[in-house]
């Protein structure tokens, strides 16, 4: 039986022209031999399969070989390529530093690189994953690699370049490699289809390259996979089955369905998708992305960011066309937000099923916030009738939903212009300071915004006296109603009338504004029932002046305000014989 070779060995590059994706690497380093400006060291960074141990292996032996082409490739036929092709160069080593991290092994390294190369120019160590090496292995490579003989040159490659000591760094020529862009596996891939006498659909390499994730080798490596599976004839249907990917058919019908405000066809496919295997947080995923792709489409300049086949992307291109930006903008939104709490929901089912039941409200409310006419029933969007039919429910009409107001974040210039800076106060209490305010303006903007809506005729007068006499009777239902403390502090705060209809309350600190939060949404539209008068404005205000410290009082006195404010206390202290301790 023949051995089986995958396509990422025997299709590995054997010239720099066969180098997937790396161009601007391959050409800096043929000018490199081109000129004779070859450094003593190189660093290879980049991802998982790109190419960083294969373009060191294609430089060690370019610049071995005897006979170089025009274009200043190797030749494949001199001794020392041969050797090379072979594996049995005795001037070209390679190193794993993953298994050969220690100051033991880098001793051992330095000792070889003492002795000249035999019948060749050079004497090339190519060290893969250098990141591996142990701090004490740095310093010992340190001087050898800083000042290496004339006939050595070192390759280092590794995925993770902040893991390499500066030391390092600022000793070697770095090189940045790319991640595999999508139409370049697809390239490579339907070579290998040519010469491997394959059929091959290009949306089916195209979902390969997109699964590689930029990675070269994860690419073949699937492309054999998928060979295994299905033979000679590669078909779409038969990639998304064999990598457990959904078909982008679903994600078309299921914007159709939510589009069209079909709750009851968005949850059967909904379902469908998850007893055919699947995940629900995969399909939130993948219907991000399908979002994100038809956002891509709204506009020409942005249609390169859409890596799917060209049939695929006419399909975004015709749906992206009965979408507005400001329904994919929120949908990406809530889908975003739905896949960021998946994790901590415990009925993830569920979870996901209200952002399907909140999007196919959205059309609706968008509609009605930009005052846009309905949609008529007999001109939704046509699902396709592949789709599972839902079962016909009795249509409920759909709650108006009002536009969201969010709050603005605070701002750092507001912060730095507002706080005064050279006032003495430090950074941290100037922040507390803004946002105390902040969080008062936000109380009170809630207060205008929250209205109670109520059947109310024509606005009446009324005098301070008016007001004085409802304000009494609240305080005194405050005390019959259980809440005494309200009624207490409410009792001592001063009234002032800023105009007719514009009344300010004066409390003593911020606990008692804290806890008229509440408590105002109950007194003001009690005062404006009472007074018939829904213009009526009530402001309250800390005034800081009134604050008094009790740790400045003496005891006694601290007692005798505490009885003014509750006279049960005076008897309670009296029938108990209580004393104060100085």
């Amino acid at each position: 039986m023949e051995n089986f070779v995958v396509s990422a060995r025997k299709y590995r590059p054997d010239r720099f022209d066969t180098v997937v994706g790396q161009e601007h690497v391959v050409q800096t380093l043929k000018n490199a031999i081109k000129n004779r400006h070859l450094a003593h060291a190189f660093l290879f960074c980049g991802p998982r399969g790109v190419g960083k141990t294969t373009s060191a292996r294609l430089l060690a032996k370019t610049i071995n070989c005897t006979n170089l082409s025009a274009d200043f490739e190797a030749c494949n036929e001199c001794d020392s390529c041969r050797a090379f092709n072979a594996n049995a160069s005795f001037n070209i080593y390679e190193l794993d530093a993953a298994s050969n991290n220690s100051v033991d092994d880098i001793r051992g390294l330095v000792d070889q690189v003492r002795y000249a190369p035999q019948g060749a120019q050079y004497k090339i160590y190519i060290i893969d994953e250098v990141h591996m090496l142990s701090a004490s292995a740095f310093n010992a490579f340190l001087k050898t690699l800083e000042e290496p003989p004339p006939y050595a040159k070192f390759i280092l490659a590794t995925t993770e370049k902040h893991k390499i000591l500066p030391t390092i760094l600022s000793r070697c020529q770095v090189f940045d490699f790319h991640r595999i862009k999508i139409d370049d596996a697809v390239k490579q891939l339907r070579k290998i289809c040519e010469s491997e006498n394959i059929q091959a659909e290009e949306e089916a390499l195209h979902v390969i390259g997109k699964k590689s994730d930029g990675a070269m080798r994860d690419a073949l490596s699937i492309f054999d996979r998928i060979v295994s599976f299905s033979g000679n004839k590669i078909t779409y249907a038969d990639v998304i089955s064999n990598l457990n990917m959904l078909d982008y058919d679903y994600y078309f019908k299921a914007t159709n369905l939510l589009l069209s405000g079909n709750l009851a066809g968005s949850l059967l496919l909904f379902d469908e998708i998850l007893n055919n295997g699947f995940e629900a947080q995969h399909f939130l995923q993948g219907f991000s992305e399908h979002i994100r792709n038809l956002m891509v489409c709204k506009h020409p300049d942005t249609l390169k960011l859409l890596e799917v086949a060209p049939n695929v992307q006419a399909k975004f291109l015709q749906q992206s066309q009965t979408c507005s930006s400001t329904w994919l903008l929120n949908s990406l939104n809530l889908l975003n937000q739905t896949d960021f709490n998946y994790k901590l929901s415990k009925n993830q089912r569920l979870h996901v099923e209200l952002a399907l039941m909140k999007l196919c409200n959205l059309q609706r409310a968008i509609q009605i916030s930009t005052h846009q006419p309905m949609v008529d029933e007999k001109k939704k969007i046509d699902v396709s009738s592949s789709a599972t039919a839902p079962t016909s429910i009795p249509s409920e009409p759909k709650p108006t939903l009002p536009p969201l107001s969010v709050e603005p974040p605070v701002s750092i210039s507001s912060l730095s212009n507002s706080s005064g800076i050279g006032s003495g106060k430090s950074a941290i209490e100037r922040l507390k300071e803004q946002v105390a305010k902040n969080k008062e303006q936000n109380q009170q903007d809630s207060i205008n915004q929250v209205q109670v809506v109520e059947e109310r005729g024509e606005n009446k007068d009324f005098s301070e006296a008016d007001f004085q006499r409802i304000w009494t009777t609240y305080i005194q239902n405050l005390d019959s109603g259980g809440k005494s403390r309200i009624a207490v502090f409410l009792k001592d705060s001063p009234i002032k009338f800023i105009t007719p209809l514009k009344v300010e309350i004066e409390l003593k600190s911020t606990l008692e504004n804290e806890t008229m939060d509440e408590e105002r949404m109950d007194l003001i539209p009690f005062l404006r029932r009472q007074l018939q008068n829904y213009d009526l404005e009530i402001v309250f205000t800390v005034n800081k002046d009134r604050i008094v410290h009790l740790s400045k009082i003496s005891k006694p006195d601290q007692l005798k305000r505490m009885v003014e404010k509750n006279p049960q206390l005076g008897d309670f202290v009296q029938g108990l014989g209580l004393e104060i301790d100085y």
